[in-house]
């Protein structure tokens, strides 16, 4: 149902572009910098700027978050007195963000949850093009901006008006600047009892849970977060392990779901499960529920999707000094594949704009320069020298040990003094470079997966244009795939599993799959185009 609401949602906010786009205000339209500063492409205008008065700027997020008061913790504290601004938040949902369309009363700064929504497909109708903001009130803005995420970002018109956090490029990828987030791990003790076996094939996979079984009748033998809506970890991530491939070899976009290799690996999975190594609690159990049983060391071995957000469960099961978990290799391709494990892509996650009704564009301007460069990286990622981190004799950012205590002891004060990481608006991963390397739960995790990342930029952003047939066709098969996946796994028989997979197959066919995959290729293909990958 939830899905059916969202939908409509997305369509009645594309039908408001669509209806009233071209009517929106333009209060910036006859706005003058003149008396305050000129430009300078060497120099960022927040430098230059004479405005005494302070600016109010109101800035709207897509999303029902929870927002500390600007100005209060030391990172906006230092953001408002180098720019002489103040910010007001203002959170909300589609329908919000659709009557604040409508109505023409967009604030100032606007902040959407991804690239292809509706209102992010049609932001020249309601927002300033970076470009012409660079050209106008800070060319500055041009030196700071990564030019293969600006060029992603472009609309039709060529310009481009909005700009995300952590966007990562294709150099991020190769300089190892992302960490993995995806493993097979393991507790060290069984590991190493077990004779340090390989599940790397689906007889190997199988015959190791059964040791296990054998050998730790307490420890559930395999388990893996929260799977809510969607198949968990055995839908992209798993087809990521055993490599496969984004597209076909003569260039279209390849339906993974339908893979033989991934059809195999889910059997062997469902084998693990009807051999009773796979509980039914698994598939039921929330976020508590899990990081309790990883505090607890109950899990032999967890398909950790996300490890990085579990930090805290497996350094507390560590400090037990019972044992820990680490990363092995993983489910491999039966015919050579390479493994090719994702992380955060060229769109990024939240996307940033400056409407056409903000009152003082050269401000807002000026704080997104701010924020994308490297001094404001810096401060909203460690906060400030000497007050929250130091450089040490190798020019490696270090965090207070007063500051990390507060972390530890009282994370809610924490965030709320000194709100590190927290005005996250326009980070990016390239600042962990600059941090001295801490060790933790999961450094052995991170070390594992360097080199096994490979961009699926290709098909970042593919799903077929708002409200037409493929859309609506693509929804309901993803639905259908989210449940059939979870129902292969759990399938009582080799029958059952065949029949939900006929199943399966059956609906892809009967809601078109091939004109969908189409509309995905040609998606593709200009993606491949802004990359400048030639097939």
């Amino acid at each position: 149902m939830k899905k059916v609401v969202l939908g409509l949602l997305t369509a009645t906010l594309a039908l408001t572009l669509a209806a009233c786009g071209n009517d929106k205000k333009d209060a910036g339209k006859d706005f003058s910098i003149k008396d305050r500063y000129e430009l300078d492409e060497k120099t960022p205008a927040w430098k230059l700027d004479k405005k005494k008065e302070t600016t109010e700027l109101t800035w709207y997020i897509n999303a029902d978050w929870k927002m500390t008061p600007f100005g209060t913790d030391a990172t906006t504290k230092k953001i408002k007195e180098d720019l002489n601004i103040d910010v007001k938040f203002v959170t909300g949902d589609d329908a919000k963000l659709n009557a604040l369309i409508s109505s023409g009363d967009l604030p100032d700064i606007v902040t959407l949850m991804k690239k292809d929504s509706p209102a992010g497909n049609k932001a020249d109708k309601w927002a300033y093009s970076l470009n012409d903001l660079a050209e106008k009130y800070d060319p500055y803005l041009n030196t700071v901006v990564t030019k293969d995420t600006f060029n992603w970002f472009a609309l039709e018109d060529g310009k481009t008006y909005g700009y995300p956090n952590y966007s990562n490029t294709q150099k991020d990828y190769d300089n190892n600047v992302i960490p993995a987030n995806d493993a097979f791990v393991i507790r060290k003790d069984v590991y190493e009892k077990l004779g340090k076996p390989s599940i790397q094939t689906p007889e190997d996979f199988q015959k190791v849970m059964n040791d296990i079984k054998k050998e730790y009748p307490k420890l559930t033998p395999f388990g893996f977060p929260p799977v809510k809506e969607e198949g968990g970890p055995f839908e992209r991530i798993l087809q990521d392990f055993i490599g496969v491939p984004l597209e076909t070899k003569d260039g279209k976009f390849n339906e993974r779901s339908l893979d033989p290799e991934y059809k195999e690996w889910l059997q062997a999975i469902n084998k693990v499960y009807q051999d009773g190594n796979i509980t039914d609690d698994s598939f039921t159990d929330d976020g508590d529920t899990y990081k309790g049983k990883l505090k607890n060391g109950d899990y032999a071995i967890v398909f950790a999707n996300g490890f990085n957000g579990s930090v805290g469960e497996f350094q507390d099961f560590k400090n037990k000094g019972e044992s820990e978990y680490m990363a092995i290799d993983g489910p491999k391709s039966t015919s050579g594949r390479e493994i090719m494990l994702n992380q955060t892509g060229i769109s990024g996650w939240l996307v940033n704009y400056v409407s056409k009704n903000a009152k003082d564009p050269a401000k807002a301007t000026q704080l997104f320069t701010y924020l994308i460069s490297e001094e404001g990286q810096i401060l909203t990622k460690f906060g400030v020298e000497g007050e929250t981190f130091k450089y040490n004799a190798d020019k490696k950012v270090e965090i207070l040990p007063e500051v990390k205590e507060l972390e530890k002891t009282n994370p809610e004060e924490y965030r709320k003094k000194y709100g590190l990481s927290a005005f996250n608006f326009f980070n990016n991963d390239r600042m962990n470079l600059l941090k001295e390397p801490e060790d933790s739960a999961v450094t052995q995790m991170q070390a594992w997966g360097k080199g096994k990342l490979s961009p699926h930029f290709i098909i970042e952003n593919t799903t077929p244009e708002s409200g037409s047939k493929e859309a609506r066709s693509e929804t309901a098969i993803k639905t259908k795939y989210d449940t059939a996946v979870i129902s292969l796994i759990r399938s009582k028989t080799d029958a059952d599993f065949e029949k939900t997979y006929k199943d399966y197959v059956d609906f892809t066919e009967k809601n078109n799959i091939e004109e969908i995959n189409k509309a995905k290729t040609d998606i593709m293909k200009s993606n491949k185009e802004k990359l400048g990958i030639k097939d």
